[in-house]
């Protein structure tokens, strides 16, 4: 056991260095200058005066160095914990950016995954033992799962914000609310998260619905099932067995589905104008903020992998061939 951790925190480690790497080189590879635009809204107009600022500005960013020093001071940064300065917002640190967006973040992405898989699974399930669920069930996940997050929040907004008016349009809270851990602001964030929350479980929800409910048909289609069948087992002893091994490729897919669902979040923030991470890499990308943009995306790689790492784990923990094969024995 400790060998296959040693082993997958090696693998896990050498992605994290080229997803950080990857991470650092696609904003420096961009075209266009952030300096320049940091000073076009400083609009500053002696040329002189100008020119010794933007100079200042280079350098404290670290930009007037070649790539690979940038790269070197970069990695040097990261190993001391400092993620660097905002450009739009400067001078803020890129980590007070994140410590404040993420929580909105991970308020809209936990419960999301979570249930989505949860009840996901739980239909697929029960569509696999009910033809008339299964008839519902069927078409209305093909088509939540081929749903852009984009779209469905856009038609969310219009229909239940815009023309029911029941929820408001966007942002986290109410401007006008109190801040505070009270009843009022509280059931103020609940309302600002309902239809973000709504977007990304939908769509989640659509795809481990049909993932499940195709394992249970193949599962109970197969040869142990019919021989448990054939030695006078309970129907409900088989469905047990079933469930439980179609659950295993369904905890992998989870690993795999974070990628996608943080994608969705990041979309689905803009749409709704979310101060999460989303948010916060719109804005960035359009003022090209190069530490904002890597700060958030290493958070989320930090985020992906420890998750991938826990459902490895708990993979382990839960299919009793992968502990014999690690021990060297015969599955």
């Amino acid at each position: 056991m400790l060998r296959y951790l040693l082993r997958k925190l090696a693998i896990y480690l050498l992605t994290f260095v080229a997803a950080v790497s990857i991470d650092w080189s696609i904003p420096h590879l961009m075209p266009g200058n952030p300096v320049l635009t940091l000073m076009g809204r400083i609009q500053i107009q002696d040329p002189q005066v100008a020119r010794h600022v933007y100079a200042n500005y280079m350098r404290s960013f670290n930009l007037d160095l070649p790539l690979w020093k940038q790269y070197y001071y970069f990695w040097v940064s990261l190993l001391h914990g400092d993620l660097g300065t905002s450009i739009l917002q400067f001078p803020t640190p890129v980590s007070s950016i994140i410590l404040h967006a993420a929580p909105y973040t991970l308020g809209l992405l936990i419960p999301a995954i979570l249930l989505s898989w949860y009840v996901g699974n739980k239909l697929g399930a029960l569509a696999a033992r009910r033809k008339i669920l299964d008839n519902t069930l069927l078409p209305v996940g093909y088509m939540l799962t081929a749903t852009p997050y984009m779209w469905l929040s856009i038609v969310f907004v219009w229909v239940f914000a815009i023309t029911l008016g029941l929820v408001p349009v966007g942002l986290a809270y109410s401007p006008t609310a109190i801040r505070g851990f009270n009843g009022p602001f509280i059931v103020d964030l609940l309302h600002h998260w309902l239809l973000p929350f709504l977007t990304l479980f939908l769509v989640s929800c659509g795809g481990w619905a049909i993932g499940m409910r195709n394992m249970i048909i193949y599962e109970l289609e197969s040869d142990y099932a019919h021989y448990l069948e054939t030695l006078g087992a309970p129907r409900r002893l088989v469905r047990k067995y079933a469930f439980h091994n179609a659950m295993l490729p369904q905890l992998t897919g989870l690993a795999l589905a974070l990628g996608a669902v943080i994608a969705g979040a990041l979309v689905t923030e803009i749409v709704f104008s979310y101060p999460g991470l989303g948010y916060q890499v719109y804005r960035a990308i359009t003022n090209e903020d190069y530490f904002v943009i890597q700060g958030i995306f290493l958070f989320i790689i930090i985020g992906v992998l420890v998750a991938n790492f826990i459902v490895d784990i708990v993979y382990v923990i839960v299919d009793p061939r992968t502990r014999i094969g690690m021990e060297g024995g015969q599955v």
